[in-house]
């Protein structure tokens, strides 16, 4: 059985979700291994410079796992005696959306049973990406779809949702209640 902690802090883009969640993980008291989904790109300057931007907010002690796709597998080997920030769910999302429909729901099943076994402490970030015109194209709405669905599903695990947005942390599980996990 888990007896980790488990955080999810989402928002709209350049809310602060990060620096929140790198706040979190330093409260902890635990070593932090900080798990980026995203996919290093030499050739994208301006890429290369948001990366940079959150290396240099964060401590450097921590580790950083380049981890774009193997997210559950990588949840799985942690040690108990560390805090994972997972940054972030909407960039593991996009990388994996070639997936078919049913290949994407075992991928996301899995991530979310690993997560209630996992013995370490995880802070989950992700982007809010439903509170907008419904995207025009077919793998617009896939993206936004599959991340929100994920999101819902691992907010109704998660000990805290803390919401960012408008320049303050809103701390959702004293709030709010949450609703069923599945959608349907």
């Amino acid at each position: 059985m888990n007896m980790s902690q488990v955080i999810l802090v989402t928002g709209p883009a350049r809310s602060g979700k990060s620096e929140w969640a790198e706040t979190l993980a330093m409260q902890s008291g635990k070593a932090v291994v900080y798990v980026a989904t995203a996919r290093d790109n030499p050739d994208d300057q301006e890429w290369q410079q948001r990366i940079q931007k959150h290396q240099k907010r964060r401590p450097q002690d921590w580790v950083t796992l380049w981890i774009p796709m193997e997210l559950s597998a990588t949840l799985a080997d942690a040690k108990p005696n560390t805090c994972l920030l997972v940054d972030s769910l909407g960039t593991w999302v996009a990388n994996l959306l070639d997936q078919d429909h049913q290949t994407w729901e075992k991928t996301q099943t899995e991530l979310l049973e690993t997560v209630q076994l996992v013995a370490a402490d995880m802070i989950f970030v992700a982007e809010e990406t439903g509170w907008g015109v419904v995207p025009a194209y077919p793998l617009g709405r896939t993206f936004r779809d599959r991340l929100g669905s994920l999101v819902r599903q691992l907010g109704v695990i998660c000990e805290a949702v803390y919401l960012v947005t408008g320049g303050h942390v809103l701390n959702l599980s004293l709030l709010g209640s949450p609703l069923s996990g599945k959608i349907s």
